[in-house]
């Protein structure tokens, strides 16, 4: 028996070996690294150290932005808390008639023991939590007061909007809303009262329905229930932690609500005096050499700024403290700043022309009769013509070269009266062969042909034009407007002018400017002067934040005799150059829940970030061309663009626009932001005159009533025509004295075509600017007349 034999093992026999890496002809980064060990081409080494260094310098730059942001946002969170700080301001608006708001407001001020609770005489309520470490202050505006509401909303930090347990909100609190949106509206919490009052079954739906509420303008804000001392300190802490909104018109300018308000006069019979405005500094520094704007009253100079000790501190005083404050009485007031007449800016708002400027002096008689005989010389036409023949004859003969400039397309009948006209002058002898006579005659340019005023029924005509008239009173033609019979049209609309392209046509801003022209400031690059203006003097005045007295010169006596304790006094401090007057442009688009026609020039209330004033503005549309097209009503459904003369201000800037009803109150019709403040931009007016087609030949026709005399023909002879059907052409020549011309087209025109030309001229607005707007009366008054006229416009009409 055989033995069993053991093959042996052979190593890697079995084992998988992979095919190595094809790298082809050049050599891996690994191997280049081992042959080169540590030596670097210079060339190499610099190209790839420049990539690392911009890739590092980019990285380096996010992480710079990225910190400076969120130092920006702690820096925010810090300065809302501590004495250092103003306190938040919070506005609360009650969105329902017969909400009542001091039950709300006790629940707010017993929500933490700790609390320190004072009011003062503006009806400010302070309200200091150390547990918190914050300061709010609250401000109850006057219910169905409009201004008062908008005027404590522009320096607001937060508003608590009350909403009804069972209606949500009216009527009343929609509109509201609807303006603070177009003004800017800052943080927003939403609370309601007595809920918890309703059965448990009830609870859950009326819940449910104020959310929806909500939901339909704050999409993510959310309903805060306030019946107990619990709810108290829940909404005290959102308000208190809750992000702010910016609003930049405001932030970027300094201003204060008043806490005390003193004033000041030099003696009984003085019309002006000193205000003396107390209240916290907010947004940028002021500077006692600048201007402020008194909301409702306009601008005015400073003379002092004071610093005054804040009397409502976050912390309650010990003893010790009473014991340092009586023995610091004499440091409650401390000057800050006083007013340098030499650095003060001045209150002037309009410019000066100079006397001699833009002087034009009228023209000799020798002088006008030199350009009158160069008009004629330019007008007029030297012909060989036989002789005895009239001017009027002369018009007849055409010329060589007026015989190649015709058409082969032009009409046989006028072909057929040039050969009879040369017919007659052979038969005449008029061949220079047979040695007839000729003068030279001196003619204007015409092209009439003759007897052609015999051929003419002018009754005809007429009940002509009548019934194309009635016939196009059914159908809407934009900017079309009849030419008028008893009056010249070159005198009509010697104004106007025609352009070949309204797109490509240079017309020059500065050409025939009205007188208002000269009043008004302009930049030599508006964008240039914003950005340093709200860049700079970011570290100079008054420190934002401080308990300040500013002291205003020259205010009315009128303003304290109409003042009321408890009504917003709001002071905001003006940028350089926002006092100067200048050409505004409005970019706006109508509510529409405003449904009537808004013309142009209508008189309208403007609310331009903190300012408001009366104006008529002009529309136009708002496109990217260097001409706009001036729009005679607001357009719905459209961004229009409203051009007027006002004060100066640096977008972002919202505006809210307002119209006085006869019973005095005002009416939200459009909300838009500022556009630019450029005096060079060119507004037109286009009017469209139309004429129909009488005899047609391919590409030429008689057209009559675009005209009704000859002089008229030739004054608007330059100008070029179109169709509605798309065809261009222009006139050629008059024919006869009523208004008939042959025009040539560049196609064959039908005789359902309408003729039509486009004239223009530049619109300007009217210094209508009235800076004086009185208050309307409640909103939820009656409807009943409150004057005659509108009381912002009483000024006007005198």
């Amino acid at each position: 028996m055989a033995a069993d034999v053991q093959q042996a093992h052979r190593p890697g026999a079995l084992k998988q070996q992979n095919k190595s890496h094809k790298h082809g002809k050049h050599k891996s980064k690994g191997q280049l690294d081992k042959e080169t060990k540590g030596r670097v081409n210079v060339k190499t080494a610099t190209k790839r150290n420049k990539f690392l260094q911009r890739k590092h310098d980019r990285k380096h730059h996010a992480d710079q932005i990225r910190k400076q942001k969120r130092e920006e946002i702690l820096n925010q969170k810090r300065s809302r808390g501590g004495n250092t700080s103003p306190p938040q301001f919070v506005v609360v608006l009650l969105l329902h008639e017969g909400l009542g708001v001091s039950s709300l407001l006790d629940t707010l001020k017993s929500c933490d023991e700790s609390a320190i609770v004072t009011q003062n005489e503006q009806g400010v309520i302070h309200v200091s939590i150390p547990r918190f470490k914050q300061r709010v202050s609250f401000y109850v505006p006057e219910f169905g007061n409009l201004y008062a509401v908008l005027d404590s909303v522009k320096v607001a930090d937060s508003l608590l909007c009350v909403l009804s347990p069972q209606g949500g909100m009216d009527d009343y609190g929609e509109q509201l809303l609807r303006c603070l949106f177009g003004q800017g509206i800052p943080a927003v919490t939403f609370v309601t009262q007595g809920l918890k009052k309703l059965a448990i079954k009830k609870q859950s739906e009326a819940k449910k329905f104020l959310q929806k509420k909500i939901e339909k303008w704050f999409p993510h804000e959310k309903l805060h229930s306030l019946d107990s001392e619990q709810d108290g300190l829940l909404v005290m802490r959102n308000i208190t932690n809750q992000k702010i909104k910016p609003v930049h018109y405001r932030d970027n300018r300094p201003h204060l609500i008043a806490e005390e308000i003193q004033f000041e006069l030099e003696n009984e019979e003085a019309p002006c005096g000193t205000l003396k405005v107390t209240g916290y500094l907010r947004g940028r520094n002021m500077l006692v050499n600048g201007l402020v704007h008194i909301l409702g009253w306009g601008d005015f100079q400073m003379t002092q700024i004071d610093a005054v000790t804040d009397p409502y501190p976050l912390y309650s005083k010990s003893d010790r403290q009473k014991e340092n404050a009586m023995e610091e009485d004499s440091e409650d007031v401390r000057v800050l700043e006083q007013a340098d007449p030499a650095l003060q800016e001045s209150l002037q708002s309009e410019n000066v022309p100079g006397e001699m400027e833009g002087e034009q002096t009228w023209p000799t008689e020798e002088e006008m009769e030199e350009a009158e005989a160069a008009l004629k010389a330019k007008t007029k036409l030297v012909k060989k013509v036989p002789k005895g023949t009239s001017e009027y004859q002369a018009a007849w003969i055409v010329d060589s070269e007026e015989e190649e400039e015709i058409d082969d397309d032009e009409s046989d009948d006028d072909e057929d009266m040039e050969d009879e006209e040369m017919m007659a002058m052979d038969d005449s002898g008029s061949e220079s062969g047979d040695g007839a006579e000729f003068d030279t005659l001196t003619m204007t340019e015409a092209g009439d042909v003759a007897n052609y005023d015999q051929t003419i029924d002018m009754e005809e005509e007429e009940r002509m034009l009548e019934k194309i008239k009635e016939e196009r009173n059914h159908v809407m033609f934009p900017d079309e407007i009849d030419t008028p019979r008893e009056r010249d049209a070159r005198d009509r609309f010697q104004r106007y002018r025609g352009l070949k392209s309204f797109r490509t046509s240079p017309w020059d801003p500065k050409e025939n400017l009205p007188s208002d022209f000269a009043r008004i400031f302009q930049f030599k690059d508006f964008r240039r002067t914003k950005k340093r203006i709200m860049k700079g003097g970011e570290e100079d005045g008054v420190m934002s934040g401080w308990y300040v007295q500013i002291h205003i010169a020259n205010v009315p006596k009128d303003f304290m005799l109409s003042y009321k304790p408890g009504m917003p006094v709001v002071i905001f401090g003006l940028l350089q150059h926002e006092h100067k007057m200048s050409v505004l442009n409005f970019l706006l688009k109508r509510v529409p829940e405003y449904r009537p026609p808004i013309k142009s020039k209508d008189r309208l209330i403007f609310h331009v970030g903190f300012r408001r004033y009366s104006a008529c503005p002009i529309f136009s549309q708002h496109t990217n061309a260097n001409k706009h097209k001036f729009e005679r009503f607001f357009a719905h459904d459209t961004v229009t663009m409203a051009t007027i003369f006002g004060p100066i201000s640096f977008p972002p800037c919202p505006v809210l626009v307002f119209k006085e009803q006869h019973n005095g109150q005002h009416e939200l019709i459009a909300t838009g932001s500022l556009h630019s403040v450029n005096p060079d931009r060119i507004v037109t007016k286009r009017i469209v005159l139309s004429g129909h087609p009488f005899k047609i030949n391919k590409r030429s026709a008689v057209v009559r009533y675009m005209f009704f005399n000859r002089e008229d023909i030739e004054w608007f002879k330059p100008v070029e025509l179109h169709t509605k059907w798309g065809r261009r052409g222009h006139i050629r020549e008059p024919l006869g004295t009523h208004g008939h011309m042959k025009c040539v087209f560049d196609g064959h025109l039908k005789s359902q075509d309408t003729v039509l030309m486009n004239l223009y001229k530049r619109m300007f607005p009217k210094w209508t600017y009235n800076p004086t707007v009185l208050n309307p009366p409640p909103m939820l008054e009656s409807s009943q007349s409150m004057v005659s006229e509108p009381s912002a416009y009483q000024l006007f009409d005198d």
